[in-house]
C-alpha cells in the first residue's frame, strides 16, 4: 500500500499524509495532479488517499473506495435514545459501566453502540487485524461529526487497537472484560449493503476456533457472544446458546462465564 493525498491538496495535508506514511511504514507519493486510477495503474498497489476530511482506501483492483463512516450505529443508537431495544446489546447483557472487547471490530458499529450504552464509566476497546482498515476506523471515529452529541461522545470513548484477536486474548489479563464479543466476516455476505461492501476486499477472514473462545472465555468475567449466520454450525461446534429471532438471517450466541 502507498499514501497520497486528495486532488486539491495544500502543505499541510501534504506532511500529514507523509506523517501517516511513516506511522504506516509504507511510501508517499505526490499526486502531481494524476487520478488514483492512474496511480494505481503505475504503481501496481493500494492507496490510501489524505483528504481534507478523511481517509478513504482504494484497492488496486477497485474504484470503489472504503472510508470510515458509523454504518448502522446511527439509527441503532437514535432507537437505545428513545428506550427501544437493541438485539446486540441485548444479547451481551451490557449495562452502564461495563467494559466490552469487541474482537472484530470492522466498521465499529456495535463497538459505537456498546461505548453508548457502556457510557463514560465503562470501556470498549475494539480489535482489528487489518492494518489499513484500523488505521482508517481509528481515524475516523474521532474526526466523524454525526451530529448527535452522545454519538460523538461513545466513538471518541472508543480504543482501537491493531492486532490478531487470539494474539491479543493470549496477552489479556483474567477477567479482564465484562464482555468478548465476535462478529466475524462473513464469507458468504448476508445481505448486499453499500455500506460494508468497500471494506470486503479488506477484511482479514479469520475462522473462530476452540482455543480463540478458550481464551475468550478466560478473559471475560460475564460473557462471550459469537455473531453467526443462524444456520452457523459454530454455534453448536463451540459451544453457545443461540437466541433465536424469527425471520432473523443472523443469530447471537452466548456463553455464560
Amino acid at each position: 500500500m502507498l499514501v497520497t493525498t486528495a486532488g486539491r491538496t495544500n502543505q499541510t495535508m501534504i506532511e500529514k499524509a507523509m506523517d501517516i506514511a511513516d506511522e504506516l511504514g509504507v511510501s508517499y507519493i505526490d499526486r502531481k495532479k494524476r487520478t488514483v486510477k492512474g496511480l494505481r495503474e503505475l504503481y501496481s498497489e493500494d492507496f490510501l488517499v489524505v483528504g481534507k476530511e478523511r481517509l478513504e482506501l482504494f484497492s488496486i483492483d477497485s474504484d470503489e473506495p472504503f472510508f470510515f463512516h458509523p454504518n448502522s450505529a446511527s439509527f441503532r443508537l437514535k432507537r437505545i435514545m428513545q428506550n427501544e431495544e437493541d438485539p446486540f446489546i441485548e444479547a451481551a447483557g451490557l449495562m452502564a459501566g461495563m467494559s466490552l472487547l469487541d474482537c472484530t471490530a470492522g466498521m465499529a458499529s456495535d463497538s459505537i453502540v456498546a461505548s453508548h450504552v457502556a457510557g463514560a464509566d465503562g470501556k470498549v476497546t475494539g480489535i482489528e487485524a487489518s492494518k489499513a482498515v484500523s488505521y482508517v476506523i481509528k481515524d475516523g471515529l474521532k474526526k466523524w461529526d454525526s451530529g448527535i452529541r452522545e454519538m460523538n461522545e461513545a466513538m471518541n470513548r472508543i480504543e482501537i487497537i491493531h492486532n490478531n484477536a487470539l494474539d491479543f486474548l493470549r496477552q489479556a489479563e483474567d477477567d479482564s472484560y465484562d464482555v468478548v464479543y465476535f462478529d466475524p466476516m462473513f464469507g458468504d455476505p448476508i445481505e448486499s449493503s453499500a455500506g460494508i461492501n468497500p471494506m470486503r476486499k479488506w477484511a482479514v477472514y479469520e475462522s473462530i476456533d476452540q482455543d480463540t473462545i478458550d481464551e475468550a472465555k478466560r478473559v471475560s468475567k460475564r460473557r462471550v457472544i459469537l455473531k453467526e449466520h443462524f444456520n452457523s454450525p459454530l454455534f453448536e461446534e463451540l459451544g453457545f446458546d443461540v437466541k433465536r429471532r424469527p425471520s432473523a438471517k443472523f443469530h447471537y450466541g452466548s456463553i455464560e462465564i
